[in-house]
C-alpha cells in the first residue's frame, strides 16, 4: 500500500521540442514545388573524329548534360521544347536515341553513335 499512495494519479503531459509555427496555416496554400529533373539515361558516344562524349538525358525532355571527360564538369543544355535541339554557348545536340548530331566549340556537327 505504501508504493501506490507514492503515485500520482494525474496524467502527464511530454512535449518534445519547439512549438509548430505553422500549426494554425493552410501549407496547401503555399506555391507548388517543382522537383529537378531525374536522368533517364546517360550514353557514351563514338564521334565521326573518334572523340568520345558522355551525354546524360533528363526525364523533362528538355535538358541534356555534355561532358568531353567522362569526370568533367557537364555543360547544361536546354532545349526550347520537347524535340527540338538542346542548345549552348557554342554547343548543339540533336537527337537522343542512339545516334546524335552534336556540334560544339571550335568544332562542326558530326555524328556521334552510343
Amino acid at each position: 500500500m505504501l508504493f501506490l499512495a507514492a503515485c500520482n494519479s494525474q496524467p502527464e503531459t511530454i512535449t518534445s521540442g519547439p512549438a509548430d509555427d505553422m500549426a494554425g496555416a493552410d501549407n496547401a496554400a503555399g506555391a507548388p514545388v517543382k522537383l529537378p529533373p531525374m536522368m533517364t539515361a546517360s550514353k557514351t558516344y563514338r564521334c565521326d573524329d573518334n572523340s568520345l562524349v558522355y551525354i546524360d538525358f533528363f526525364n523533362d525532355n528538355v535538358t541534356a548534360h555534355v561532358r568531353k571527360d567522362k569526370s568533367g564538369t557537364p555543360t547544361v543544355l536546354t532545349a526550347p521544347e520537347k524535340d527540338k535541339p538542346f542548345v549552348a554557348d557554342g554547343y548543339t545536340l540533336t537527337g537522343t536515341g542512339d545516334n546524335v548530331k552534336l556540334a560544339m566549340p571550335g568544332k562542326k556537327e558530326q555524328t556521334c553513335k552510343a
